[in-house]
C-alpha cells in the first residue's frame, strides 16, 4: 500500500467513525412536530417538465432531504406484485429463508442490524437483491414461483426513476447529465444497487404499553438516492433534518401508495460538498390505537458501482470507491460482518 493509500484510508476511516459519533448521538425519543413540509413533486410530462422539476426535486433536498414522488411512471400493479411476493417470501418457514442467508447486501437476515443510535437490533427482517451477487440467493421456483423474475423487472423500474431523478441532481451539480447513471450501471458486474425487501414484525398486544425497542432506530442511509414504497396505514417513518439534530425534532412521513419516498444518502452528500443532506431518519414502533400488525415496504438503493470513484468537486473529502465507502458502513451496522 503506498503512502497515499495510507492517508486515504486513515482519513476515510475518521470520517466514518465521526458518522457513527453523530449517529450514536440519536436515540432519544424527541419530540414530534409536523411544521415542516414533506414536499410532493409530480414528475408527469417529464421531457417537457425537465427544468421545472429539476428546480423542485433540488429545493425539496436541500430543504428537508426527502420529497415524495408523484406520477412516477413505475405501475401500481407493478409496485402491488412486488408487495404480494415479498409477503409471500417472509411468509415462508424460517429453515427455508435461512437457505439463502444475507452476504455483501444479498440475502436474507432477521433481527441482525442493530444501529449505532440505539445499541439494539432493528425489530425486522429483510431480502436484499444486489444483482450481480445472488448466485444460490434466489427461492426456487417450487418454493415461490415468479419471484425472481418479479422482483428483478421491479428494481429495473425503480432503477430507471432513480436514475431520472439523479440525472435533475447532476444538473444542479454541474456534472453531465448521465453523470450518474454510468455510475450505477447495471450492466457492469460492479453494480451494487439494491432492492430491500422489508418486514417490520407485529406488536403483540402484551408489549403494546412498554415498547423499548425500534422498529428501525435513527441513522441515514449509506447510498446516493432511496426510493421507498410503502403501503398506506403502515406508518412510522420519520425524518429529523440537520438543523433539527440536536433538539431530535421528527416528522412522519405519510405512507401512501401512490407515491414514492425519497431521501438524500450519504454518498450524494458527499458526491455535493453537503450540498445535498442525508438527514436522520427511523421507523418508530406504533403507539396504543395505532396499526400494530406488521409493517412491509420496499426500498431501492441506489448505491454507485463499486469501482465508481466518490470525488469531492472541492476536495473537501478524500476520494474513496463507492465499494470502499459502503463496505465501512456496512460494517458498523451489523453485528456480524457481512
Amino acid at each position: 500500500m503506498t503512502t497515499a493509500d495510507t492517508q486515504t484510508t486513515t482519513e476515510t476511516t475518521t470520517y466514518s467513525l465521526t458518522e457513527l459519533q453523530k449517529e450514536s448521538r440519536m436515540g432519544a425519543m424527541g419530540t414530534e412536530t409536523q411544521a415542516r413540509e414533506i414536499r410532493v413533486i409530480d414528475l408527469s410530462d417529464f421531457d417537457a417538465r425537465r427544468a421545472e422539476i429539476t428546480e423542485q426535486l433540488w429545493s425539496a433536498a436541500v430543504d428537508v432531504g426527502f420529497f415524495q414522488l408523484a406520477n412516477h411512471g413505475v405501475p401500481r400493479q407493478q409496485i402491488d406484485e412486488a408487495f404480494a411476493m415479498s409477503q409471500r417470501f417472509f411468509a415462508l418457514p424460517t429453515e427455508v429463508k435461512a437457505q439463502y442467508p444475507l452476504s455483501r447486501n444479498a440475502g436474507w437476515e432477521s433481527r441482525a442490524q442493530v444501529r449505532p443510535s440505539t445499541g439494539t437490533a432493528d425489530q425486522k427482517e429483510s431480502y436484499q437483491i444486489t444483482r450481480p451477487r445472488m448466485a444460490g440467493l434466489y427461492p426456487s421456483e417450487g418454493e415461490l414461483p415468479g419471484f425472481r423474475d418479479t422482483l428483478l423487472a421491479f428494481e429495473q423500474a425503480s432503477w430507471a426513476v432513480g436514475m431520472k431523478v439523479l440525472s435533475c441532481f447532476a444538473d444542479k451539480l454541474g456534472f453531465d447529465r448521465d453523470f450518474f447513471t454510468r455510475a450505477h450501471d447495471p450492466a457492469r458486474d460492479t453494480y451494487q444497487s439494491t432492492l430491500r425487501l422489508l418486514h417490520y414484525y407485529a406488536i403483540a398486544p402484551e408489549d403494546q404499553h412498554h415498547l423499548g425497542l425500534w422498529r428501525a432506530g435513527a441513522h441515514t442511509d449509506f447510498d446516493c438516492l432511496t426510493l421507498l414504497y410503502q403501503r398506506e396505514g403502515q406508518g412510522g417513518l420519520q425524518v429529523c433534518p440537520g438543523k433539527e439534530h440536536e433538539a431530535q425534532e421528527w416528522t412522519s412521513i405519510p405512507a401512501r401508495d401512490d407515491l414514492i419516498t425519497c431521501n438524500i444518502g450519504d454518498m450524494l452528500m458527499r458526491w455535493s460538498d453537503d450540498r445535498l443532506p442525508s438527514n436522520f431518519h427511523r421507523v418508530r414502533n406504533p403507539v396504543p390505537g395505532e396499526h400494530m400488525g406488521p409493517r412491509y415496504s420496499l426500498a431501492f438503493f441506489c448505491q454507485a458501482n463499486t469501482d465508481a470513484l466518490i470525488e469531492s468537486p472541492s476536495g473537501k473529502y478524500p476520494p474513496i470507491t463507492a465499494g470502499d465507502y459502503l463496505a465501512e458502513r456496512i460494517r458498523a451496522n451489523f453485528n456480524k460482518r457481512y
